[in-house]
């Protein structure tokens, strides 16, 4: 589908002069009214105190390790529910406190979140204390099950909630009622990191440090796993989150990031020092995902836990083949769920609003996936199921830009109140699970309701450009300069440009690949690569001038950078 191309509005007034002007043009298209907007010191990061309930939960946390009191972390099996498990760990084990332990209930037996089940588990582990993380604000039956039990509990989590809270001791949570937290963005890891920031301070104040000769951690030494969570994510990139990828990124750079973190990079052929937030999201954070999608997360927890450098490189290999076997089962569950497209008989101009695709034989554990790139090949938002068990489909649903996924749900749910057993998310992502006896009269409310938001949104589907470049941007110095002016991400997109080139030379690469040199209007020829092109349409050698949109990106090849475009859409000109 040839997407029309827009440019993007700009705040009207210049940021700087001190800016390259296409720099500046890139900022103001993301609505920058401010240079400050642009701090990426630590200095700017909002304060903890500013989120609601931190300093209760890191009371009692604080009274938990003076009273050696045993706390189990829960977890999401995501890479945001892992990199958090290892944020909290790691930075406990600095503050000198190693009475803990985590748990990453087992996708496949215990679903999502701190269920019943999971409860008991960690009692037989004797925990006094559960700490959720990247979970926790849904999972009423699993907090008052806890509560009945005797143990305190800390719910840590970025999901939005719902009507009821749970009875929690304390809750942390950005998006909860009465929180003046300014970055409702931030993720799952976002929130344990700014809870261990206030443990610090609490035990400081204390005086526990003095006492237990302990010496008071750097705690931003792990801001190379929180920025590995937050891109893998998907949440917005607001300010604060920002510089919270800018300041791991840095770490990652100049190579002082976790050993697994290093390992995950080079078994993917990458190289620290040219890392990009992209990759974080690209090539870090599905690495991880792959353990709690198939197998179990621990195996990603474990990797970020390592300090080993050669044990890494072996956790990370594992991980990168259990990625390769995802991206195989994911290959085949995204063709079945073409087909079963195919078979409903409809062209994209009749397509509904949204896609629900559901087969007995889906895997639970890549169904994200699926659902994400049927979003992007449709542009609608998909839901994708698979049997949870003989009974119940667990879906995994992917939105578009201006359809909040989570609402419609909730609307769902309250017009059709006995169809969906139980859901959660935010914006662009959710999950739920439903009986499959359900499904029809779902996928009809899900379809009915997704159109009416979709009918409120002021602009149809469309690629956003930063404009053309110049041949003097077409060159090294400035992909540097780009790359520098990050990060970006979900909410502030790597920038896009668009302009006609002269198609010099094409070729097919790796069956499914178009390679290219195109060459600018002043001459300047220059490498591009679109992926994953229409072979009906290319290569075409009629073709000899094109309008392309793309992304400028700096190739590294046997140590040796050019310039290269990223091709997102082609079109003969």
């Amino acid at each position: 589908m040839i997407l029309p191309i827009v440019r993007r509005e700009l705040s009207p007034v210049m940021l700087s002069s001190q800016l390259h002007p296409v720099i500046d043009r890139i900022y103001r298209g993301r609505q920058v009214s401010h240079t400050d907007d642009l701090e990426n010191g630590l200095k700017g990061l909002t304060h903890y105190k500013a989120l609601k309930g931190i300093e209760t939960a890191a009371a009692l946390l604080a009274d938990s390790v003076e009273q050696n009191k045993r706390i189990i972390i829960v977890g999401d099996f995501d890479a945001d529910g892992a990199t958090s498990i290892a944020v909290c760990l790691l930075s406990m084990g600095l503050m000198g406190f190693n009475n803990i332990d985590y748990l990453v209930p087992n996708r496949f037996d215990f679903g999502y979140g701190l269920s019943v089940p999971i409860v008991d588990v960690a009692i037989e582990r004797n925990a006094d204390v559960i700490v959720t993380v990247d979970n926790g604000i849904s999972c009423i039956d699993g907090v008052t099950h806890a509560k009945e039990k005797g143990l305190e509990v800390i719910v840590t989590d970025h999901h939005l909630p719902g009507d009821t809270l749970p009875p929690a001791d304390a809750i942390v949570n950005p998006n909860q009622p009465g929180c003046t937290f300014p970055s409702k963005n931030l993720a799952g890891v976002g929130v344990s990191f700014y809870i261990m920031l206030a443990i610090k301070a609490e035990l400081q104040q204390r005086g526990y440090f003095e006492r237990s000769g302990v010496v008071p951690p750097n705690l931003a030494t792990l801001l190379d796993i929180v920025a590995v969570g937050t891109v893998a994510d998907v949440v917005v990139l607001d300010k604060n989150n920002r510089i919270l990828v800018h300041q791991g990124l840095q770490r990652i750079r100049a190579g002082k990031c976790r050993p697994g973190i290093k390992a995950l990079v080079e078994v993917a052929n990458r190289e620290c020092s040219h890392l990009t937030s992209t990759d974080l999201g690209f090539v870090v954070g599905p690495r991880l995902n792959a353990a709690g999608r198939l197998d179990d997360m621990s195996q990603g927890i474990a990797c970020l836990l390592e300090d080993d450098k050669i044990q890494a490189r072996m956790i990370a290999a594992e991980l990168d083949a259990l990625n390769k076997e995802r991206r195989e089962i994911e290959t085949g569950m995204k063709a079945q769920a073409e087909q079963a497209l195919e078979k409903m008989s409809i062209d994209e101009g009749d397509m509904p609003a949204a896609l629900v695709v559901y087969r007995a034989d889906f895997h639970q554990g890549v169904i994200g996936i699926v659902a994400g790139r049927l979003k992007e090949k449709y542009l609608k938002p998909v839901i994708a199921f698979a049997h949870q068990d003989e009974e119940v489909i667990k879906g995994s649903a992917r939105s578009i830009p201006g359809v909040h996924i989570r609402d419609v749900l909730d609307e769902v749910n309250t017009r059709y109140p006995n169809v969906i057993d139980k859901f959660g998310g935010h914006a662009m992502a959710a999950g739920l699970s439903l009986p499959v006896a359900k499904l029809a009269e779902f996928e009809q409310a899900f379809v009915d309701i997704t159109q009416a938001h979709v009918d409120k949104l002021d602009t149809a589907h469309a690629l956003l450009s930063d404009g053309d470049l110049g041949s003097e941007e077409l060159s090294l110095p400035f992909a540097h300069m780009l790359r520098q002016a990050g990060p970006f991400g979900q909410g502030f997109e790597s920038p896009l440009f668009d302009g006609e080139f002269q198609l010099v030379d094409q070729r097919l690469v790796g069956q499914k690949h178009l390679k290219m040199v195109v060459k600018s209007k002043e001459g300047t020829e220059i490498d591009a690569i679109a992926f994953n092109v229409d072979l009906k349409t290319w290569p075409n050698a009629m073709v000899k001038n094109v309008h392309i949109a793309y992304r400028l990106d700096i190739n590294v090849f046997r140590g040796q950078e050019s310039v290269q475009l990223i091709v997102e859409q082609i079109d003969a000109a």
